[in-house]
């Protein structure tokens, strides 16, 4: 039977319900780390299942850093007027303003960066495999774009709060927690003396 303190932290964590948690915790007779991964995993099943809720609502966020020269602003989208309203859902839309002003991504998602950047990027990282077997140059080049792709893109980027996961699993996490579907639609980063 899993202990008290463990329900409410796994709970804490994940936004799970109490019963969802126990049962978690119990399956794997204890374990928390365990316990974690299947609650995350019936999390991304929940969210897969709204990814084609349509998402109408939401709020623009902004972050105005402190010295003045640098802002963002956010357009986090969900199902309903009301879940907008929400604190976990204003507080998803300020960690992701924070992130943007932290991490200067270039778009929301893959397909959303302009082709021309990708293939800039492309021949940036040939020249630098230039001499390398051809058999593996492919792979290098995959993989550079890769880390190319968790920088500068905002879903894949690790979260400045946790590293442990992304700005996605952030996503999928709140998703599971509101029991909506929720979109990054859109960013815009102001900074000054920046074009």
């Amino acid at each position: 039977m899993a202990d008290t303190s463990s329900i409410m932290k796994l709970r804490e964590q994940t936004g799970a319900g109490i019963l969802e948690c126990r049962n978690a915790l119990d399956e794997v007779k204890g374990d928390f780390g365990k316990a974690l991964e299947i609650i995350k995993k019936k999390g991304i099943a929940k969210a897969a299942k709204k990814e084609q809720r349509m998402t109408a609502e939401g709020r623009i966020g902004t972050y105005i850093h402190t010295n003045g020269k640098l802002g963002v602003m956010v357009e986090l989208n969900c199902e309903t007027d009301f879940v907008a309203k929400n604190e976990v859902f204003l507080q998803l839309l300020k960690d992701i303003c924070m992130q943007v002003a932290a991490t200067k991504p270039l778009a929301v998602r893959r397909e959303d960066i302009p082709g021309h950047l990708i293939e800039e990027q492309k021949k940036i990282f040939n020249e630098e495999a230039k001499g390398k077997p051809v058999n593996i140059l492919e792979k290098i080049i995959s993989g550079k774009m890769d880390n190319f792709y968790k920088e500068k893109c905002l879903l894949e980027q690790s979260f400045i709060k946790d590293d442990t996961q992304t700005i996605q699993d952030l996503l999928v996490a709140n998703i599971a927690k509101i029991g909506e579907n929720i979109k990054i639609n859109r960013f815009v980063r102001f900074e000054v003396g920046e074009c």
